[in-house]
């Protein structure tokens, strides 16, 4: 929605980036009558876009929270089988073996679901066959007229006799579809069509079936209610399904706990999350990624989760109620989506929400019952999660307000420049900000009290689009600062919300020869001066320099860089390789940000005791781009915002 109109708080397209082959595979169909009035109602009141932004991460915090529920959930579910034929076990036995199987999940998390992944479809499909077939064995033995329960007449039928009972219990049937709303992030390991195609053709029958023979049997044993799964297995095959579904839960667990990994990593690129550490675990499959806060914090979550409830009845209400919030967030947000982005007609939209928003209202209302008895815990675990990355967003949007309102005029800085007896010293300088045009308060803060810089200077500023990827060739914006003997450029690197990591020297170098080729282009097209370029695949002389030493050590690489540059090209070019050879180093701003003192308490007590908290306790942005301590520079500066 950001990306194709005004009613989000992210940054919407600018014309810089309009040009982009993401931008431009969205066909755009005719506005309709409903599509207008949306847009307009979101872009004349901010605070409906705030509230919008609130709404969004309100359904994040709970997919987190599922990331806490569904490994407690289902493990101690699993393990809790025990109980069956040891009845004497004592209940703090089953929570300790359920708090070991819980380590080694999440101790396991760094190594990447790659390595381990040839277990998942073996251990699912045996997991799926030993509950279908004996779901069947149930059936056929207990009550085969139980396939009757096919026909919607019994939907019907129940609730009529059940009546306020029958409504209280689908607080309970939610627990058989959570689940689905994780199913976006099997996108990073598989495609669409074989999710479908699994989903439909093995894991639904599968599923029904088993329910059907539980069913069955409970029909003849109603006294077994709170154990029937176990209870209707036949003795023979009570260990091996046992093991079975322990090992399954591992791999039901697993799938939230990417789910998690994938949103948070989204939300940090976007700037709606503290910095984290993103480790990708395949250099093959972008949504495999690992982020050791988040994995450690989940893991302790989960045993405090299971520790502290003890009881798979409060913690299903809690995780109940956690993802019908998530699927209920989700169909109010893709009613938005199909009046603003797909522009389908007010009857298709009214369809969608009445079918689904119903059926959701419904299961949430039965669900809302349950706060007193667990379902508090999503409620007070989202409203903290939507504190930490509300307050993150604004402290962020108020940093980077100031440096535009604060940013100085080039020429300015230049002109003083005698008064301050400034200097240029070999090498070149990748100076990191956030605003796209003029100088950044810090870079003036540093030359006042310090008045030197070095010979080639690189303004770098890194933007995360409201796109999912952009492609390598089209991810560097150049253009040239002031006339050609100051040597002062300007980058903007733009980036997808799902693009990988970022190799401090790899960037390096794409961003060296970009600007290499960038003045070779500008000899060749005449640009105008100030004026900037999407600079794609650089020629062949220059991927030959790269490519070639790419097996070499670091200090080859620019000798390689120098000479292949030779006499080529233009003299500017063979001054880069030299003060390339020189050194480049790095600079960032070390910036606090504090609430003005005129500013109200709540303000106040966002930005200097959360947002500061956060910006303590969160990676530092050199160490999150991955730049070698060595080379960098830190100017330290003070925001009143």
């Amino acid at each position: 929605m950001c990306r194709k109109t005004k009613m989000g708080l992210l940054a919407t397209p600018q014309a810089a980036n309009e040009h982009l082959s993401a931008y431009k595979l969205e066909t755009s169909s005719k506005e309709t009558r409903t599509s207008l009035l949306v847009k307009n109602f979101f872009e004349k009141h901010r605070t409906s876009r705030i509230a919008l932004l609130l709404f969004v991460l309100l359904g994040t915090s709970m997919v987190i929270g599922d990331g806490v529920l569904t490994p407690a959930m289902s493990v101690l579910s699993a393990v809790s089988g025990l109980k069956i034929k040891i009845p004497r076990l004592h209940e703090n036995c089953i929570v300790f073996v359920s708090c070991i199987v819980l380590v080694g999940l999440f101790a396991l998390q760094h190594y990447g679901t790659q390595r381990v992944s040839f277990l998942f479809a073996p251990i699912l499909i045996a997991w799926l066959g030993c509950i279908s077939g004996i779901g069947i064995y149930n059936i056929f033995k207990w009550n085969p007229g139980v396939v009757r329960a096919l026909s919607p007449y019994y939907v019907y039928n129940f609730f009529k006799k059940a009546g306020k009972d029958g409504w209280s219990s689908l607080g309970g049937v939610v627990l058989c579809i959570t689940g689905a709303e994780a199913m976006f992030a099997d996108l990073g390991h598989f495609s669409k069509l074989s999710i479908r195609v699994a989903f439909t053709a093995v894991v639904y029958p599968c599923l029904v079936v088993a329910y059907m023979g539980e069913a069955a049997y409970l029909s003849k044993h109603r006294e077994d209610l709170h154990s029937s799964f176990y209870k209707a297995l036949p003795e023979s095959i009570f260990w091996p399904v046992l093991v079975i579904a322990t090992l399954a839960t591992v791999v039901g667990s697993q799938a939230i706990i990417s789910a998690t990994f994938s949103i948070i990593s989204q939300c940090r690129a976007l700037g709606c999350f503290p910095r984290v550490k993103i480790i990708h675990t395949s250099s093959h499959v972008h949504g495999q990624i690992y982020i050791p806060e988040v994995n450690w914090l989940l893991m302790l979550l989960c045993l405090a989760v299971t520790i502290g409830f003890r009881d798979i009845d409060m913690i299903g209400n809690a995780y109940g109620l956690a993802v019908i919030i998530v699927m209920f967030v989700t169909t109010c947000l893709m009613f938005l989506i199909i009046t603003t982005v797909w522009k389908r007609s007010i009857f298709l939209v009214l369809l969608f929400v009445v079918t689904f928003g119903s059926l959701e209202l419904l299961y949430f209302s039965a669900c809302l019952v349950k706060v007193p008895h667990g379902g508090w815990f999503p409620l007070i675990f989202s409203l903290i999660i939507l504190l930490v990355m509300s307050a993150w967003h604004y402290g962020t949007a108020k940093k980077q307000a100031f440096e535009l309102q604060n940013k100085v005029c080039l020429d300015y800085l230049l002109s003083i420049s005698p008064s301050l007896g400034l200097v240029r010293v070999p090498g070149v300088g990748l100076v990191y900000s956030n605003i796209m045009t003029g100088v950044p308060p810090m870079f003036a803060h540093f030359v006042t009290n310090f008045p030197a810089f070095h010979r080639i200077l690189i303004f770098v500023c890194l933007r995360t689009l409201t796109v999912p990827k952009v492609p390598v060739d089209e991810r560097f914006l150049i253009g040239r600062i002031g006339p050609p003997e100051y040597r002062l450029f300007r980058c903007i690197v733009r980036y997808g919300y799902k693009d990988g990591g970022r190799d401090s020297y790899e960037f390096e170098n794409q961003l060296l020869m970009k600007v290499a080729e960038y003045l070779q282009q500008e000899v060749g097209d005449s640009l105008v001066n100030g004026e900037m370029s999407v600079v794609g695949q650089p020629s062949n002389l220059v991927v030959d320099a790269v490519m070639g030493s790419e097996r070499t050590e670091r200090s080859k690489k620019r000798v390689r860089f120098k000479e292949a540059v030779g006499a080529d090209v233009r003299q500017e070019v063979r001054e880069l390789a030299d003060e390339r050879e020189a050194g480049v180093s790095y600079m960032m701003g070390h910036t606090c940000v504090v609430a003005h003192e005129s500013s109200s308490f709540i303000k106040k007590f966002v930005i200097d005791v959360v947002y500061g908290f956060l910006r303590r306790n969160s990676r530092r942005p050199a160490v999150a781009l991955g730049i070698p301590h060595a080379s960098l520079i830190e100017v330290g500066m003070v925001y009143h915002v």
